[in-house]
């Protein structure tokens, strides 16, 4: 991997964790498209460092929320920062328990499957669709919606399932105001993220040993300003009810990575 895969790669992961196009999916297309020489199998060091990045931009756009949420939880005091703290703690539940159990199963569907990776990208194209044709409430997330919003979280584990897409479309559909569902899905995978890492340095599935640190340090760079971007945009165009048009790029993005599976097979 060079200099400029490392940017296109950062630049992927930065905008696409946010905005409703599948992250996983389009980083699948990516190192299709560089070769899977350009996208060694060391390079799970890179993804989690891209991630991290994302999951950075995430804490410095909403700092003054998180900030709030952590006052409330050494303090303990039962207020809606509070609730909302156990609202996100609620939600990881899913995703915790099936990553965990069938992690081994999901890493097999990361192999270069740009077949599925089309169909789920269509799935996502639905469900952006839907939610952005639902009305619009001030309906805030209950904890029973947190639970079902953790499903579809724990759903858009496969390549080409939009997490961000998915968990913002569940959360408007049950009736919830649009921009605490942007606010929520955001940060509802900030402790997943560090979770994960936590668990693959522990483990010894990744290490700092002989890694190209300035390839690492510029996707790094360039993940988290393009999340930064794509973020504070996101939560907008939710707002503005403008799903739609991203449902219209999944579309035709699945379509493409569908016909280049085929010919390619």
């Amino acid at each position: 991997m060079d200099i400029i895969d490392a940017i296109i790669l950062g630049i992927i992961q930065g905008f696409t964790e946010f905005l409703p196009v599948s992250s996983s999916g389009h980083l699948e297309l990516g190192k299709a498209l560089l070769g899977d020489e350009s996208v060694p199998e060391e390079s799970l060091l890179f993804t989690v460092i891209l991630h991290f990045a994302t999951a950075l931009s995430t804490i410095v756009v909403f700092r003054k929320d998180i900030l709030n949420i952590l006052k409330s939880m050494l303090k303990f005091e039962w207020n809606e920062d509070l609730q909302f703290a156990l609202k996100i703690i609620v939600s990881m539940i899913p995703a915790a328990v099936i990553g965990f159990t069938y992690e081994s199963q999901f890493a097999e569907l990361f192999g270069g499957n740009i077949k599925l990776v089309g169909f789920m990208l269509i799935i996502t194209a639905l469900l952006l669709y839907l939610a952005d044709k639902a009305q619009n409430t001030d309906k805030k997330v209950s904890f029973r919606n947190a639970f079902v919003i953790g499903i579809s979280q724990a759903i858009a584990m496969l390549p080409g399932i939009s997490r961000s897409g998915a968990t913002i479309s569940t959360s408007v559909l049950l009736g919830n105001d649009k921009t605490k569902a942007a606010r929520f899905s955001f940060l509802m995978v900030v402790p997943l993220i560090f979770g994960k890492i936590a668990k693959d340095f522990l483990n010894g599935a990744i290490s700092m040993e002989n890694q190209n640190f300035t390839i690492l340090s510029v996707g790094f760079m360039a993940a988290f300003v393009s999340g930064l971007f794509a973020c504070t945009w996101m939560i907008t165009l939710v707002k503005k009810s403008k799903l739609s048009y991203f449902a219209i790029y999944c579309v035709i993005v699945g379509a493409i990575a569908i016909l280049f599976s085929l010919l390619n097979t």
